[in-house]
């Protein structure tokens, strides 16, 4: 690949956006090239350290062969020219990588669901804590997480429980935590201290926009209902709950969380497009890569991806065989490291198609 010329395109690209946002005044304009802008930082600043780095290549080549300089000039020549050398692939990988092309949905906000999966009551106690694992990282990053609906058990475990996670690349990141997520453990309920293993399921949905999604208003049918469970005194007075089925496809969703009845509405409308949103998606990877389900992050969410084994405090995920003892920081929401390790597989994996 020339990357000279790539990048002399891309540099051109970032000064033409930084003079147009002088004298723009459309607010959404404005926007727009900003966040263009944005999207072009990390590979103009890569991207000038190598085009530097080419350039000095050139000029201590022409310095070692001027015989009109001394042998000490030469030498500073020749050893700044080894040393440049020797930095240029690592540039040239990382501007292999800042120039994949991007997923537009990395971007989106989340919608999270968590469900118990086998394991009974210890399964739902397990889901109980990875939605709270996952709380806990979004608070960390600067995210905003906003519980959509929870479907409790009698010993304080979760069946099921959605949230709304907004912030800046929140699927980007959290794509790779789709899946089934096993634990090992000794339950509390287990009186002869025998290990078991529980499962949980992950789904993490790209929130819809309006134009992604067109829902015909007579495929809705919507019906009120007492919020049920913990929230206070409402709860047994007013029908705020809202229910949604969207029958040409049978998929139903809730959000009882709201006080209000129009907030739990728009809230059970923005989780029905993210779910029909994930549908189409859904679809087109399936055609787009017979072996999709191979790689990382491929959001098939009947793969087994990670085990929790609470008694040797160990966290492994078995698409990188990656494994640490620090699960109780783990738990914490203190993922970053496994994340940044997912990421950078599905870079080298997209860098191989390439």
């Amino acid at each position: 690949m020339d990357y000279q010329e790539k990048l002399k395109t891309i540099l051109a690209r970032h000064d033409e956006l930084t003079q147009l946002l002088t004298t723009e005044m459309d607010t959404q304009k404005i926007i727009q090239l900003s966040k263009e802008l944005k999207s072009l930082e990390d590979v103009v600043r890569v991207g000038k350290e190598y085009l530097a780095a080419c350039k000095g290549l050139v000029d201590d080549e022409q310095m070692m062969n001027d015989a009109s300089l001394d042998a000490e000039m030469k030498q500073m020549a020749t050893d700044e020219y080894y040393e440049l050398k020797a930095k240029l692939p690592d540039l040239e990988r990382q501007i292999q990588i800042l120039l994949i092309p991007k997923d537009e949905t990395d971007e989106r906000n989340v919608v999270l669901e968590v469900r118990a999966g086998t394991g009974g009551e210890e399964a739902a106690l397990f889901a109980e804590e990875l939605f709270r694992m996952y709380e806990h990282y979004a608070m960390k990053r600067g995210w905003r997480f906003e519980t959509l609906s929870l479907n409790a058990t009698g010993l304080g475990g979760y069946k099921e429980a959605v949230a709304q996670i907004t912030g800046e690349g929140a699927f980007g990141r959290l794509k790779f935590e789709s899946g089934v997520h096993r634990v090992q453990r000794v339950p509390e309920t287990e009186s002869s201290g025998r290990v078991h293993t529980s499962a949980a399921t992950v789904a993490v949905l790209p929130e819809a926009q309006e134009v992604d999604v067109q829902i015909n208003p007579e495929d809705l049918e919507i019906t009120t209902c007492r919020a049920s469970g913990a929230g206070g005194q409402h709860v047994n007075k007013t029908d705020s709950a809202i229910r949604i089925v969207h029958k040409p496809t049978g998929i139903a969703v809730e959000c009882q969380e709201e006080r209000s009845q129009f907030k739990n509405k728009d809230k059970a409308m923005m989780r029905l497009r993210t779910l029909l949103y994930d549908m189409q998606r859904q679809k087109l990877d399936a055609e787009r890569a017979s072996d999709r389900k191979s790689q990382v992050g491929s959001g098939d969410r009947s793969e087994r991806i990670r085990t929790y084994n609470f008694p040797q405090g160990r966290v492994t995920d078995h698409r990188i065989n990656k494994t640490s003892y620090q699960l109780p920081t783990f738990m914490e929401g203190d993922l970053d490291e496994f994340i940044d390790a997912l990421i950078t597989e599905e870079q080298m994996a997209k860098l191989a198609e390439i």
